[in-house]
């Protein structure tokens, strides 16, 4: 494989596109997969890939059982790449053109009822410390809708309980900055009182969510944190580090906020990433009325 272009490309996703790491990763993985199944074809250098090589690519995914989604992923990491190329003029043609992506049904994200909310941010014990910390991370995150990845990149100065606001950065870099609802800001303060003084090793800290060590909390710390008290809770669904933020803009939608509004709060780019959402609140009301009028 020839390592100096993918080197290259990571390096204009990185810094001229200003990527997330995750996201980072996600394309390498891809392209890393892609360039191992050329070598293994005796195609070591991808600036001499034609169609049928990536054609052949999707196909070995799909006889190796890859969910659509996976192999739809690989294809736009694909096309990344080789549009980078394009504007490199390292290739004269695109072999990624004109390659549908495989069909896949939306699946709708599993999201909480009101009382199922209420119940899991009742679970945290705040008699300890840890537990004053995570009810006040649960409710950041439902009052807010912000990313898991996001709340967890928060430093102290990007909340201000004076004017009920957070600021955070999201994908692509970009800022925004979110309400907090009464509820978390009550609790954000409770935290800063009574928790963070004493899990917080060092004065120079800047992490506002920590972990018992002082330490700047992790995405993968705070999925056991929600999947215990979802346990605790009792609560049968699947519940994801995503499932409050997908409640969050669901409820808002169900209660009258307009979708540009909930698109600003989640961060998305494209309206169209929202519109899920009101997919959602579509069929709780189809269900509901099904259950409900005697005709239906």
């Amino acid at each position: 494989m020839n390592d100096k272009w993918f080197k290259e490309y990571q390096y204009f996703l990185e810094v001229e596109k200003g990527l997330a790491k995750n996201t980072l990763e996600s394309y390498g993985r891809d392209l890393k997969s892609f360039f191992s199944f050329l070598n293994s074809n005796n195609c070591s250098n991808p600036v001499n890939v034609c169609r049928n090589d990536i054609v052949s690519y999707l196909l070995h995914l799909q006889k190796k059982g890859r969910a659509v989604s996976t192999i739809s992923r690989n294809l736009a990491s694909i096309r990344s790449f080789y549009h980078f190329l394009i504007e490199e003029q390292v290739v004269k043609q695109d072999p990624s053109s004109n390659l549908e992506s495989p069909r896949q049904e939306k699946k709708l994200p599993e999201i909480l009822s009101i009382s199922e909310v209420d119940l899991l941010l009742s679970q945290p014990n705040q008699l300890e410390v840890t537990g004053i910390r995570d009810k006040a991370m649960l409710e950041v995150i439902y009052a807010t809708g912000i990313r898991v990845s996001e709340m967890v990149s928060l430093n102290k100065t990007d909340i201000n309980i004076d004017s009920g606001y957070l600021r955070c950065i999201g994908k692509g870099n970009k800022e925004r900055i979110v309400p907090l609802g009464k509820v978390a800001i009550k609790n954000i303060f409770y935290y800063l009182e009574k928790s963070r003084p004493k899990l917080v090793k060092t004065d120079g800290e800047e992490a506002f969510f920590v972990n018992h060590h002082g330490k700047r909390l992790t995405r993968q710390g705070f999925w056991k944190i929600i999947k215990k008290y979802a346990q605790l809770a009792d609560i049968k669904r699947k519940i994801t580090p995503h499932t409050l933020r997908h409640s969050f803009a669901t409820h808002l939608l169900e209660n009258g906020a307009d979708l540009r509004s909930v698109q600003e709060m989640l961060g998305h780019a494209d309206i169209s990433t929202t519109q899920i959402y009101t997919h959602i609140t579509r069929k709780r009301l189809r269900g509901v009325y099904e259950k409900s009028h005697p005709r239906a």
